[in-house]
């Protein structure tokens, strides 16, 4: 096994190619080649060559003729769950890394990843309570890191984060999320749960554009202003052609914890009215609890620190509405479905 560093030596064809196209000034392209820099070396590869696109949908030949590459499934992964929402702050990486604990606690026997794709603020670290450096093997390949025997990739993993930021553009950004889908030894997982950054930008489209996605799930608090992004986030994924799975009411409801006297702070029900307009399901309430935050600060999931609380219980009813919700798996070799 080699350090992410031992990657450095082929960096360079992503660093003097393309970063002075990019516009990435001279200290960045020397930060990363600097021991500060422990990893994304294992990312450089070249940019994604397709042009950003919203009609990404459609056959192989018609994607073809538009010039968009060929959707290729990730070797071994069977389900691509992306958790996605039009605007930050309202628990989104929360919800992806709950969803991933629960698709695992109701099905001990399968294989469950989350990959972090929010490049420029990751979450997955300090809430899956995993520290330290991804390790690469001879052959170039990633080895996630495990914990709660979920497989997690970030770019966490890969740069210091705490001592220095990602200051990229999208080309770069692109890019680095393309080598965490493909350059990671991610199989063999019934389910791969993706915590997208928020928004309708490069990183949705390098997904749709590039993988088979079973499924996008929304997730929104009920505030009119949250609402918005979120009906925005539905309609992109249609767009691509991506099934929307439904729809995640995060911090519905107050419950005071003393009294018990419960405040709709965001609102009331304002994601399952956004639901029925746009025809689709509410997969699940979750209400505002600090012992939501609290374990997802500490690194120990409310599924893993409180297993048999009525909140583990939520996020596990909530991972059943969503696997009744995807697609038949279909074998890319063989046709058979599963």
């Amino acid at each position: 096994m080699f350090s992410c560093r031992a990657l450095q030596t082929f960096s360079k064809t992503l660093l003097v190619k393309y970063a002075p196209d990019v516009g990435v000034p001279y200290r960045y392209n020397k930060w990363l080649h600097s021991p500060s820099c422990t990893a994304f070396s294992g990312f450089s590869r070249g940019f994604a060559s397709d042009k950003a696109t919203q009609k990404v949908g459609g056959s192989d030949p018609e994607r073809m003729q538009r010039g968009l590459p060929k959707k290729l499934p990730i070797a071994g992964v069977k389900h691509i769950i992306v958790v996605a929402s039009g605007k930050g702050g309202v628990g989104k990486s929360t919800t992806a890394v709950n969803l991933a604990l629960a698709l695992k606690a109701n099905d001990p026997s399968s294989q469950v990843g989350l990959l972090d794709a929010d490049v420029y603020g990751p979450s997955v670290p300090r809430m899956m309570g995993l520290k330290g450096l991804a390790l690469a093997d001879e052959r170039q390949l990633i080895e996630p890191l495990v914990n709660f025997s979920i497989k997690c990739m970030s770019m966490g993993f890969l740069v210091e984060m705490d001592k220095d930021p990602i200051v990229w553009r999208g080309l770069m950004v692109m890019s680095a999320l393309q080598r965490l889908l493909r350059q990671v030894k991610w199989g063999p997982l019934e389910y791969l749960v993706v915590d997208m950054p928020p928004g309708t930008g490069d990183a949705q489209l390098t997904l749709a554009q590039n993988v088979p996605i079973s499924g996008a799930v929304i997730v929104t608090t009920p505030q009119d202003i949250a609402l918005l992004d979120a009906r925005k986030g539905a309609e992109m994924f249609r767009r691509v052609q991506v099934p929307v799975l439904g729809i995640i009411q995060n911090m519905s409801v107050y419950e005071c914890p003393k009294c018990g006297h419960r405040e709709h702070v965001f609102g009331k029900d304002g994601a399952r009215a956004l639901a029925g307009e746009l025809g689709l399901d509410l997969l699940g309430d979750v209400p505002l609890n600090i012992a939501v935050r609290e374990t997802s600060d500490s690194g120990s999931p409310i599924i893993v620190a409180q297993p048999d609380s009525t909140l583990a219980r939520t996020f596990r009813e909530i991972a059943q509405n969503v696997v009744k919700k995807l697609p038949q798996y279909v074998d890319p070799i063989t046709g058979r479905k599963t």
